[in-house]
């Protein structure tokens, strides 16, 4: 094959490339096969005529679309193997002659994946990260799991205060005419939370149980349901119940309540410090290696990032956002109703993280390949072994979803990460 790469822009161009005759009339035999099935000739069975007829009756050019689709494919990727470039976009095919006879020539205008220029990726040195745990720390996680035990009494004759929990009955209106999705009843809300509209919360504070009220809002201007985005509202709410919270005693009693491993609130608030400190430590350390990667991809130099590039990647963000809703029964209609939104917005709103996990995913790569790093095969058995762990699966499921070569890929691209990160310092 004679494959021949033309630069046209920064990451666009032509590939030219000849399919041999030898290749034509394997595709022009595989055409045939699938034309004459169909076939009425006078003086043939259906589907027994010969090409030799064929080529008389119609000519053997007829066969020609077919026969190129057949063989494409396989041709087009062996001319970008051979041209050496990295192909990242579905491929704009022309057809430049199909002279019988001869060799076929054909154009593909591509996009390939742009040029990176590594800066410093080793021995760099990133804000340290503190990972002290304080008493007040502790405290804060205690007077947490305090709040988390704490019981509901009724309010007889109290009114209510910030902090209490009131079960009410309500209902918009707007202009005076109710607005769908204001009403409630027997709702328990807690003063103070901020899970109603602004405004609302704070105008039940004094009031008891059994009283009646106009509670007036307005809306906020993002608000998801457009109708009533900056509007004034008014609920008419009734109080049935105040509750207070009353906080358990911390003491030992409460300490054993909340973990059946240790004995005395010492025993608890130990256990609480070393928690602390594993966790602070584990996300200092995540903060260190995340900011190395940052710092490496900051360091490097892209001219352009691929349109396509970045398109594919924030599809995968939609579809992977969109199937989580899926599995919590929101379909996509359904989330764009609820939010207000479009798949435009939706669009949007992944598009600039997405260019920064293309250009940080080009960096990686680029460190994996001036290393030089590649996977073994026992590097990639062992994968598959932990994914197929990892996930629950049989082995042989992991190897039919996952490729060696996209394997290969992966191992490396975690070799480059371990190369950026583990030589990084901190001051």
């Amino acid at each position: 094959m004679s494959a021949k790469w033309e630069k046209k822009g920064t990451n666009d161009g032509v590939l030219t490339f000849e399919i041999d005759t030898d290749t034509i009339e394997k595709g022009l035999k595989v055409a045939f096969d699938r034309v004459k099935k169909n076939l009425n000739v006078p003086g043939f069975r259906k589907g027994k005529v010969s090409r030799t007829v064929f080529n008389k009756m119609y000519g053997e050019a007829a066969l020609y679309q077919d026969a190129l689709n057949a063989v494409l494919p396989e041709c087009y990727d062996a001319a970008v193997k051979e041209s050496g470039i990295e192909a990242v976009s579905q491929p704009k095919i022309d057809v430049e002659s199909m002279e019988e006879g001869q060799p076929w020539v054909i154009t593909a205008e591509v996009t390939v994946k742009p040029e990176v220029k590594l800066g410093e990726y080793k021995n760099l040195t990133v804000e340290k990260q503190d990972r002290t745990v304080t008493d007040e720390d502790v405290e804060a996680n205690l007077k947490q799991k305090q709040e988390q035990q704490a019981e509901l009494v009724l309010k007889e004759e109290e009114a209510a205060a910030n902090g209490d929990t009131v079960v009410i009955d309500f209902e918009g209106f707007k202009d005076g005419v109710a607005f769908e999705g204001g009403k409630g009843e027997n709702h328990s809300l807690e003063l103070g939370s901020g899970s109603f509209i602004p405004g609302f919360e704070e105008q039940l504070v004094g009031k008891k149980a059994g009283e009646e009220l106009d509670v007036t809002v307005t809306f906020p201007e993002e608000y998801q349901a457009e109708d009533l985005a900056g509007a004034k509202a008014v609920f008419k709410v009734k109080v049935h119940e105040v509750k207070a919270k009353e906080l358990p005693e911390l003491d030992d009693e409460f300490a054993k309540d909340v973990d059946d491993e240790v004995e005395t609130l010492a025993e608890l608030k130990e256990k609480i410090r070393k928690e602390l400190e594993e966790n602070k430590t584990n996300a200092a350390d995540e903060a260190v290696k995340e900011a190395a990667i940052q710092q490496a991809v900051a360091n490097a130099e892209i001219v352009e990032l691929p349109h396509v590039m970045v398109h594919d990647e924030v599809h995968r963000s939609m579809d992977q956002f969109l199937n989580n809703m899926k599995q919590q029964g929101v379909s996509p209609e359904m989330y764009y109703q609820l939010t207000g939104t479009t798949e435009a917005d939706l669009h949007k709103q992944f598009e600039e993280e997405a260019e920064v996990r293309t250009k940080t995913n080009l960096v990686i790569e680029a460190v994996a390949a001036k290393e030089g790093f590649e996977a073994t095969d026992e590097e990639v058995n062992a994968e598959i072994k932990d994914l197929a762990e990892q996930y629950n699966m049989e082995e042989a499921a992991i190897r039919n979803v996952l490729t060696p070569d996209m394997l290969k890929h992966d191992i490396a691209m975690k070799k480059a990460l371990e190369e950026i990160t583990e030589t990084v310092k901190e001051a």
